[in-house]
Parts: C-alpha cells; sequence; structure tokens
C-alpha cells in the first residue's frame, strides 16, 4: 500500500484543510464540496485526511462495518450476538464517475431471489463507507441519478435497494467528499445544497509559497516514507485533536444570541430552505469543539456562513458561488445581541478561528487562461478584419435579457449519457419492453421473466408451488427516459448583425439556449463567424458557465463567411462523434442567413450545409434577419441542412413545439427519397 502525502503537509488551502476537520470532528456538518482549478492539492488533501481518522470497532464478520455498542437491528449480516469485535482503521473509498447504480449501492441476486426467496445482497460502495470516507472526484461528472443516491444515503444514514418487491436496507453514514472543477460544468443547484460546505481552491500566486509546494512535492516522490516519518508527530497532533473536539462536541453550547445571527445571516443573504440555518448551526458547533470551547462565538459563526452559504446564493447557473463579506460583518453585528455568544464582553468578529484559514480566494482572481480569446481581432490564418462588404469590428453588446425557451429535441431514440432533452434508451424511465440481460441483471422485468420460465415447469420436476427460475429465465426492462445531447451553436458575429440593439437580441436568445442547455444537462460548443474565417470560441464541454462568458465578449463586424463556420461545425462535430459516439449532436445556426466574401458564397453555403443533412444531424436555423423587407435567406439554409427555421420572436411562442416535427418530417422524406 502506498504512503499518502501527509495531510499536515499541505502547504497553504487553509479553507481546504479546515473544512475536511470540521466534518471529521462532526460528520452530521454534510460534508465538503471542493471547487478549484486543476493541480491544486484537491485530491491529496482529500486522501491524506483518510491517515487522520480515528479507528473504529467493528463488528466481527460483518460486510457492513456495525458499530459492537449499537448494531444495527437492521443490519443484512445481522442480528449480532454481543462479544467478538475489531478495529480497524476508517476506510477512504472511491466513488469512479463511471460506476453503475448496482456497484455504488449493491446487488441482488434476483435468480435466487425468486426461485429461493432468499435476500442474497452483495453490498457496494455505500456499505463499504460507512463509518468511513467516501471520495467522488469529478462528481460533476458522475451521472445525476448516482447523485441523487448518493446525496439521499448522507442525508438518511441509510441506503435502500428496491428490486420488484425485494427490499435491503443497511446503514450508510459516512464523510461526503466532491471535488469538481468548475471549467468541466456545475453541479445543479439542489445538489449543491446538499453538500454542506463548499471550499474554493486556487493555486497561491506567491513565488515563496510555490516553490515551498514544489520542494515538498519533490522530497515526498524521492522518499515517501522517509517524507512521511518526518511529518509524523504532527500528523498524531491532529489525530488527537480530532478525537479530542469530537468527545467535547456534545458539550457545546449553542446560545440564543448565536441562533439568531445564523438566522438572520442566512434570510439576509435570500438563502432558499432551511437547510443553510441548520448546516451553519453544526458547523459553528463543530468550529468552537475544533478551538477547545464550549460556547459558540460570533467568530464561529462567520466563519461558519463563509463555509455554507456561497455555494446557496446561486440563482442562475450564470451566478458565480460568493459571499459580500462586508454585508456578513453589517448583519453579525446588527445581531450581534446580549445574549448572544459574547456574553464575556468579546462581541468582535474576529477573521476567523484561532490557527484557521486566511481570507477565501474570490473566484475572480483565477486567471481567465484564453477566455478573452473571443474578444482578440482576426489574426494569423484569418488576417485583418475586411472592411468591405460589412462593418468593422465592434465592442461586444451586451446581451437582452434570457427568456425561457420551449423544448428542442433530436428526432428518434438514442442511447447518450442520461439527460433531460430527447427520448432515449436509458436505465430510468418508462418500460417498454424486455430482452436477455447482457452481463449482470439491474432491472428485473417480472412479467416476461415469469413468461419464460412457464412452458418449462414440468420438465423442470416443479412439484410445490415456488417457480422453478433458471438464469436463461431472466429478463432485463428495457426502458425509455431521456439523454443529454451535444448543442452546438453556430453564431455569425458578422458585419451584417453588428447592429447593438440587433446582436444584443441575438445573444440574448443564445444564452436562453444555454440556460435551457444547462437544465437538460448537455454538452454545449461554441462556433463563430466572421471577416474571413471561423474559430471554435469554445470546444464542446459541460461547462455552460464557460459558453456564457464567451458569448458575452464576441465582438462583430467584417463579412460573413457562412461556409467556413459550418465547415468548421462539421468538423467539431466529426472529432466529437470519434470521442463520444453515443451522443447526438443538435447544430443551432443563428444567422440572418447572407453569405459574403469568397468566390460564390452561396454556394459554398449550401454545399457546407447539404453535409449536416448527409450525416443525419438535427438542426434549427434561428433567423436574425429585421427590417420589413427579409430576403428569406435563412429558411433556405434550413432547407438545406434539412432543419427548420424559427425567428427570434417565435423562438418564445408555442409554434417552436411543432419545430421537432417538421425536422422529423423533413428527416422521414430525405431518408425515402434516398
Amino acid at each position: 500500500m502506498s504512503t499518502p502525502f501527509p495531510f499536515t503537509a499541505v502547504v497553504g488551502q487553509d479553507d481546504l484543510r479546515l473544512a475536511l476537520l470540521l466534518n471529521a470532528v462532526s460528520p452530521a456538518v454534510g460534508g465538503v464540496l471542493v471547487r478549484g482549478e486543476k493541480g491544486t492539492a484537491k485530491s491529496t488533501a482529500v486522501r491524506a485526511l483518510s491517515a487522520l481518522m480515528p479507528e473504529v470497532d467493528v463488528v466481527s464478520g460483518c460486510r457492513f462495518s456495525c458499530d459492537p455498542d449499537s448494531p444495527d437491528p437492521g443490519c443484512p449480516d445481522g442480528p449480532h450476538e454481543p462479544g467478538a469485535f475489531a478495529s480497524r482503521p476508517a476506510r477512504m473509498v472511491e466513488l469512479p464517475v463511471g460506476a453503475s447504480e448496482d456497484r455504488l449501492v449493491g446487488a441482488l441476486d434476483i435468480e435466487r431471489a425468486l426461485s429461493e426467496g432468499v435476500k442474497a445482497f452483495e453490498p457496494g460502495l455505500l456499505a463499504d463507507a460507512h463509518r468511513g470516507i467516501l471520495y467522488v472526484d469529478e462528481v460533476n461528472l458522475l451521472h445525476d441519478h448516482l447523485v441523487d443516491l448518493l446525496l439521499d444515503a448522507a442525508a438518511m444514514g441509510a441506503s435502500y435497494v428496491e428490486r420488484e418487491g425485494v427490499s435491503v436496507r443497511h446503514a450508510a453514514r459516512f464523510l461526503l467528499v466532491g471535488t469538481m472543477n468548475p471549467e468541466e460544468g456545475e453541479l445543479r443547484p439542489q445538489l449543491l445544497d446538499r453538500f454542506g460546505l463548499t471550499v474554493e481552491v486556487a493555486a497561491s500566486r506567491e513565488p515563496d509559497q510555490r516553490v515551498e509546494v514544489v520542494r515538498r512535492r519533490l522530497a515526498y516522490d524521492d522518499d515517501p516514507a522517509g517524507f512521511a516519518a518526518r511529518w509524523a508527530d504532527e500528523e498524531a497532533a491532529v489525530r488527537a485533536r480530532i478525537v479530542a473536539a469530537r468527545e467535547l462536541l456534545p458539550s457545546v453550547r449553542l446560545g440564543d444570541g448565536a441562533l439568531r445571527q445564523i438566522a438572520a445571516t442566512c434570510a439576509a443573504f435570500e438563502v432558499d430552505g432551511m437547510r443553510a440555518d441548520i448546516v451553519m448551526a453544526r458547523t459553528a458547533t463543530a468550529l468552537a469543539a475544533w478551538a477547545g470551547r464550549t460556547e459558540v462565538l460570533a467568530e464561529d459563526v462567520r466563519q461558519a456562513a463563509l463555509l455554507a452559504l456561497p455555494h446557496r446564493r446561486r440563482r442562475n447557473p450564470f451566478d458565480a458561488p460568493g459571499l459580500d463579506e462586508d454585508k456578513l460583518d453589517e448583519t453579525l453585528e446588527e445581531f450581534g445581541g446580549q445574549d448572544g455568544p459574547g456574553e464575556d464582553g468579546d462581541d468582535d468578529p474576529d477573521p476567523g478561528p484561532d490557527g484557521g484559514p486566511g481570507g477565501q480566494p474570490e473566484p475572480d482572481d483565477a486567471p481567465q487562461g484564453d477566455g478573452d480569446a473571443a474578444a482578440r481581432p482576426e489574426a494569423g490564418e484569418g488576417g485583418e478584419p475586411q472592411p468591405s462588404g460589412g462593418a468593422g469590428e465592434q465592442s461586444p453588446a451586451r446581451a437582452a435579457e434570457p427568456f425561457r425557451t420551449k423544448v428542442l429535441s433530436v428526432p428518434g431514440l438514442g442511447e447518450g449519457a442520461a439527460g433531460r432533452r430527447s427520448r432515449a434508451r436509458a436505465e430510468h424511465g418508462r418500460t417498454i419492453g424486455a430482452r436477455r440481460p447482457r452481463g449482470a441483471l439491474t432491472k428485473l422485468h417480472l412479467a416476461a421473466t415469469v413468461q419464460a420460465a412457464a412452458p418449462h415447469q414440468r420438465a423442470r420436476g416443479r412439484s410445490g408451488p415456488g417457480l422453478v427460475v433458471r438464469r436463461d429465465d431472466l429478463r432485463q426492462a428495457t426502458r425509455e427516459g431521456r439523454e443529454g445531447n451535444l448543442v452546438l451553436f453556430v453564431v455569425d458575429a458578422s458585419g451584417s448583425m453588428a447592429a447593438r440593439q440587433r446582436m444584443g437580441a441575438v445573444k440574448g436568445a443564445v444564452l436562453s439556449l444555454l440556460l435551457d442547455a444547462y437544465q437538460r444537462r448537455d454538452k454545449v460548443g461554441l462556433v463563430t463567424f466572421r471577416g474571413s474565417a471561423a474559430e471554435v470560441a469554445l470546444p464542446p464541454t459541460s461547462s455552460v458557465d464557460a459558453a456564457a462568458v464567451r458569448l458575452e465578449s464576441l465582438p462583430t463586424g467584417g463579412r460573413t463567411p457562412l461556409a467556413a463556420g459550418l465547415l468548421r461545425a462539421h468538423e467539431v462535430l466529426r472529432v466529437e462523434r470519434l470521442r463520444d459516439p453515443a451522443r447526438r449532436a443538435l447544430v443551432v445556426v443563428v444567422t440572418d442567413g447572407r453569405a459574403t466574401g469568397g468566390p460564390e458564397p452561396v454556394a459554398l453555403a449550401g454545399r457546407a450545409a447539404r453535409l449536416f443533412a448527409a450525416d443525419g444531424t438535427a438542426s434549427v436555423v434561428v433567423d436574425c434577419e429585421s427590417g420589413p423587407v427579409r430576403l428569406g435567406l435563412a429558411g433556405q439554409l434550413a432547407g438545406e441542412l434539412g432543419g427548420t427555421a424559427v425567428t427570434l420572436d417565435e423562438l418564445r411562442a408555442d409554434s417552436i413545439a411543432g419545430l421537432v416535427k417538421d425536422v422529423q418530417g423533413n428527416r422521414q422524406g430525405s431518408r425515402r427519397a434516398a
């Protein structure tokens, strides 16, 4: 077994370390979500925490790690006789992003359950993590239904497995830690709310601290055991402090004054629901125990707010998490009464607990990388914007207020990743048929199984009331649910689109579609064209936030290389099909349909559009043409694409509901003609 990097040797990241330690003291806090850029010791700190967790006593032979002092009366391995027990280190269990539902919650042997009436249960990762740590790296990439199961178990302290009337329940209490890079996509707000605390991490910009990080990492790589031995005393001290804080925790008093400050803070920041109040109360209590006190002070409430509230304040997916610390201090001061935690006269809020972290890095401090690429003038192969054929480059227009759009779906039945846009064969949804299982049986189709077994009962020597079932009789239920798609936006940013009011409306429409893509768990990409070339402003990603940022900084001006934009989009889809062949695409072309620049621009655009029709790619053209005289070029483009056209006004209207039927009808007509 490899030697983990010592927790106390992690340089900086004080907020991260404090949040993890508070959950080690009081798992009731609800876990930690660690958000930050890659290479910031997120996984290293989490894995190092497991070495600090106190050992646990378990019933000997119990696969569910029951506590010998209070065994679970409903344990599948029970009932347990008093006596034999063993001590072992607390486990840290990692949940892979690609794990199945059965691997997470466990699986029943359906064949034995039907034929013998035996609950033969194979425990999953939730059982392994009981009384330990469950770590999910890249939790934002985990399938939604797995996240739901995971957080339900964390909230209830138990896992339930149901298969056609046969059920198993076992205890599942663990410290839940998730890490994620926001660039790869966000969690849904209701899932964010289920994590007790959140921490934003970023690499230090201080050269001395960065030097120390490199020095310690190289020393660890050269001699992991020797490096760990040099930090053994510090590790032992923190381990002992965790044990002492756990013992002190039941004695900590949360006074009425502290409760008033907690409630006032949550109300002042307009946090939805009551979970934030409860998490803040538990966190403030754990902070006091960690500091060796039996009274919750205003400084504990302040630090609890900084850890428990930032991720609960997001009103829409494009809001950056964070907290106005000046407003927080004003609220705490206003509601810091005499009956509060400062009865000893020390009511001044402190920046944090003794030995606690420094200021929390603001999201704006992170480098923007190439995020401003869309704002640069064309260079390289694109050359300078050509002044003829359109207006010169203009500064980016502000997007109009987003609105609710109707659903745009890909026709047919897909088999892509779980989502909420298009129809697909899925693990969850309504049952539409049955088939022989490929691999482990996960969803039993009971009626089909009985029908398959019934003709063979006499030959199998059935004599009693039970049904004699063989493996070949089992049938897997096939279900229809929803999948997420790749929504690729191809946006015309040429001079013909450059009127500021008009471009603002276009950006508002695209932003509205991006919001819809976020809610339906799609991947998105952004291709823009202007001047003499097209560029991939954002490769396909799960981060809708990144697409919104690139859209906001999109400049306009120059000619309209429509063919170049379509060809670049076609190439993006070709590469993406190699990476993720099961995910179907929906191309949304936002343009007025004009094509200028180069020889035969209209004919070239038509040929490029017909490539999408030949591939069977679903498409919608958002017609941005305005004015009393309309040329109808966007409609012609939609015909070449094999899709349909809709105006900006119609994007809000009920008539858009017919788009899918139109797309499907066009596709079927093309196939019949072929």
